[in-house]
């Protein structure tokens, strides 16, 4: 067995996992992350500790695994948990009820002292993640520790374990990177022979790799490490070799049951394997002691072989009660078996909805649909619908729209008009969000129409309710109340219309919106509406938002993200964090604010009309800095405004490309649009959008009545330059607040204003504020900010210096983005713009470049 010798080098790592679980046994609880790549030493460590802190007695470890299946099972590692745990946590999973296993896994790590160990996270369901989540937000306050492992680098964009990533941050949060072993190190392992040198070189220092090549006991160094792990089991005797084959088919360990079934003698087979390394058994099954040898083995078995011992595995699976119908539908799909994915595939796909995995329930209702042709029609039609839902949840809702066309097409050849009805609502509400704004609003008549049709009071009910939300939406708000009034303040969708009238209410310019819709949010909150709360919190952000409350805005969108989590945070936590993002701009924190657009678009390309929360927003702080990549966003923004023809998108399209004409010269341009918009906003409940369309109309030549503007506005617009800055200054809002002060007329206040318009990195503001001092007579007018040529040779944004400096110590960008917990993509994006400021060829000469400012001592005076 290889032991604590792949263990070298880790004893910082060790120390800080110590540290961590005293503070736990303080009452301190915290999260730790090991990351690092696959092979790194991740479990050795984890087990290590655990054995360690276990031996007194005092600590109590609870331990899972996230498998690897084409799907991942829904709670995949809280199996392996309940299994130890003292809280029936096995009858809640088998009951799918998301909320009582993360209450019982609160419970059981509430327990002093408890070390809580989940092993590949990367692999883990969206209700894992949920969960885990729930209990990082919560752990300080325990006498508990939770570990978890994750092969960093695997982490995709958009995926819901960047949120758990994000959470683990200090204090309560530890992040342990694992480096590959050094050249002294293998050394140390081959016994100081000369093989040492050449298995790091080709190891790279990765300890299992280094640790497979040593036990092959081969004098040289073969050409891989697959090679060296089947040149090992190729040793085996036969029947442990077949064993072995099978394991490599179940990329999840293997319990004793079903090994029972398909292997009946794998305790003796097992055993050559087991003390040379191979597998190991753990938890109540067996398993390759390493991920990488089972792939190494599957990867070359014929393909009629992996079908066979596939076909064998599922057939037992079929037999086993209860069935694991996620692992069933794994081996259908794998084998073809068109019936059992068919059989399985429903009951799978909504049992990991109810648990909250949605995208894995999304998974699977896209490995059903190739067979959806073997369904009766009614469950045909029923698995459509879902199926639509749940691209709606992931914010793909041009396919939703897709898929709800056709399980409407079901309906209508199935002749029943409720669920016809019901269908037309999805189709209405999918059609809205995918920016068919006038399409939604013919859909919802029908469904309506159908509905009553029906003579079903329920499905009446629904329709309606939805026809008021739609009008709503839609700049309609006094007929969506009186809609909603006229239904009146019960049945199963009163929540959502009591959100939905305080925000018909706030968007009419009545602050009492934001006490109605607290209380919709409490009333959703008492009945355990998850999604109805996080819908809450969204209309609460938007009533602030358009009431001036920006106050409001902030806490409402935190406490928003801090009480949902899951499916309730991909459409609604969208528009949270798109709000956080404006707040973030209006306060000059323009890196983070670009940033965290340009995650959000990058998570959800389809997001349809939700894109009104970032595309002009993150346009028009482009066109700012001067981006020219400002064009193509706001084209974008326009298109979405124009096909929506609603107030809430044609705002802040119209806005940004005002203040483009303005800062480009070219002013003319705009007056239809401004006339446009006036027009649209010739109402109440707008105050604040008119009066800054009326400022930058002024600034671009236009006078107009100015009436119906806030204060922050009204002052400018009447001249009051100085009253105008300080409410910018009360607001917070430095860059309107500059422009202000340059409309002063006065020199000193805007030399003030070019100064925070230069801290800001407004270059095309800064411009027309320095021809207006040389208008003022001023001898010396600042050049502006000077690139640093040691540090940022062209002005970097302050994330592209971290970025460069993360490129000096050789990271790729999968590591970047890890490090400072961005997307891959992001950090592309980062670093194309660093190359092209910069002026170099290749990411090597820009790291080249950092290094050499690292090296060099700082002027002195500095």
């Amino acid at each position: 067995m290889v032991g604590r010798r792949d263990l070298l080098e880790r004893e910082a790592a060790l120390a800080t996992l110590r540290t961590a679980l005293n503070d736990a046994q303080g009452g301190e609880g915290r999260v730790v992350l090991v990351a690092g790549e696959a092979g790194i030493g991740k479990t050795s460590l984890v087990r290590a500790f655990t054995a360690a802190a276990a031996a007194d007695g005092a600590v109590r470890v609870l331990h899972g695994s996230c498998d690897h299946l084409l799907t991942a099972r829904e709670h995949g590692p809280f199996h392996d948990v309940a299994r130890q745990a003292r809280t029936d946590l096995a009858a809640a999973l088998a009951a799918g009820s998301a909320d009582e296993v993360r209450d019982l896994l609160l419970a059981e790590v509430s327990v002093p002292t408890t070390v809580l160990v989940i092993e590949d996270v990367h692999w883990a369901d969206e209700a894992t993640v949920d969960a885990l989540a729930f209990l990082a937000r919560r752990v300080e306050t325990l006498p508990a520790l939770v570990v978890l492992t994750c092969r960093d680098d695997e982490v995709l964009p958009g995926s819901p374990l960047r949120r758990l990533l994000a959470l683990v941050r200090p204090p309560g949060g530890l992040r342990l990177a694992l480096a590959p072993l050094s050249a002294r190190a293998v050394s140390a392992l081959a016994g100081g022979s000369g093989l040492g040198l050449r298995l790091h070189a080709v190891t790279k220092g990765n300890p299992f790799f280094v640790t497979e090549m040593l036990a092959a006991e081969d004098e040289g160094v073969p050409a891989s490490v697959r090679d060296v792990v089947l040149e090992r089991v190729a040793t085996l005797p036969e029947r442990t070799r077949t064993l072995l084959d099978l394991l490599a088919v179940v990329p999840a360990r293997v319990d004793r049951a079903l090994l029972d079934a398909v292997h009946p003698d794998w305790a003796s087979d097992a055993e050559p394997a087991e003390r040379r390394g191979i597998v190991e058994l753990a938890d109540g099954g067996l398993d390759f002691r390493h991920d990488l040898s089972r792939m190494a083995v599957a990867d070359v078995l014929p393909g009629a072989r992996r079908l066979g011992l596939g076909a064998a595995v599922l057939a037992a699976l079929l037999a086993q009660e209860p069935r694991d119908e996620a692992r069933i539908l794994h081996h259908a799909v794998l084998c073809g078996d068109a019936g059992a994915v068919a059989a399985h595939g429903p009951d799978a796909a909504r049992r990991a909805a109810r648990a909250g995995a949605h995208q894995q329930a999304l998974s699977r209702y896209e490995q059903l649909r190739p067979y959806a042709g073997l369904l009766g029609a009614e469950e045909r039609a029923a698995v459509t619908e879902e199926h639509a839902w749940e691209l709606y949840n992931a914010l793909r809702f041009d396919e939703a729209v897709a898929l709800s066309e056709e399980a409407v097409a079901l309906r209508r050849g199935l002749d029943d008009a409720a669920p016809l009805a019901r269908a037309l609502v999805g189709l209405a509400w999918h059609r809205y969000l995918a920016a068919d704004v006038a399409g939604a609003a013919a859909t919802i008549e029908e469904a309506v129409q159908v509905a009553r049709a029906a003579d079903d009071a329920e499905v009446v009910e629904l329709a309606r309710s939805y026809r008021g939300f739609l009008l709503v939406l839609a700049d309609r708000e006094r007929e969506g109340l009186a809609e909603l009034d006229a239904l009146g303040g019960s049945g199963p969708l009163a929540s959502v219309r009591a959100i939905y009238r305080g925000l018909a209410t706030a968007f009419l310019g009545d602050p009492a919106g934001l006490d109605l819709l607290e209380r919709g949010v409490a009333d959703a909150s008492a009945e355990d509406q998850r999604e109805f709360v996080a819908l809450g919190y969204t209309a609460l952000v938007k009533s602030a938002r358009r009431l001036g409350r920006d106050d409001a805005v902030r806490r409402y969108a935190e406490l928003g993200a801090a009480r949902t989590s899951g499916i309730e945070l991909r459409a609604h936590g969208y528009t949270l964090e798109a709000h956080l993002c404006q707040l973030r701009a209006q306060e000059g924190r323009w890196d983070e604010a670009e940033e965290g657009f340009r995650e959000l678009l990058e998570a959800a390309p389809q997001a349809g009309i939700l894109h009104r929360e970032t595309l002009p927003h993150l346009g028009r702080l482009l066109v700012r800095r001067g981006d020219p990549e400002a064009e193509g966003l706001l084209e974008r923004a326009w298109a979405l405004a124009e096909r929506t023809d609603i107030l809430p998108v044609l705002v802040p399209a119209g806005l940004a490309l005002l203040e483009r004409a303005w800062l480009a010269g070219d002013p003319g341009a705009e007056q239809e649009r401004v006339a446009l918009l006036l027009r649209r906003l010739d109402r109440p409940g707008v105050e604040r959008q008119r009066g800054e369309v009326l400022r930058y109309a002024r600034r671009c030549g236009l006078t107009l009545d100015h009436a119906g503007a806030r204060p922050e506005h009204q002052l400018g617009l009447r001249g009051d330059r100085h009253g105008a800055a300080e409410e910018w200054a009360r607001i917070g809002d430095p860059y309107e607040r500059a422009l202000e002060l340059a409309e002063s007329g006065e020199p000193g206040p805007t030399l003030e204003a070019l100064t925070v318009l230069d801290e800001l990195g407004a270059g095309p503001a800064a411009r027309l504020v320095r021809t207006r001092l040389r208008d003022l007579g001023v001898d010396r007018v600042p050049r502006g900010p000077r690139p640093d040529t040691r540090a940022h040779p062209a002005g970097l944004t302050a994330r592209q210096g971290e970025v460069l400096e993360l490129l000096g110590e050789g990271l790729t960008n999968a590591e970047i983005a890890a490090r400072l917990v961005v997307s891959v993509r992001t950090v592309d994006h980062h670093v194309s713009a660093i190359l092209q400021k910069l002026g170099v060829p290749s990411r090597r000469a820009a790291a080249r470049l950092a290094r050499q400012a690292a090296a060099e001592p700082a002027p002195a005076g500095r």
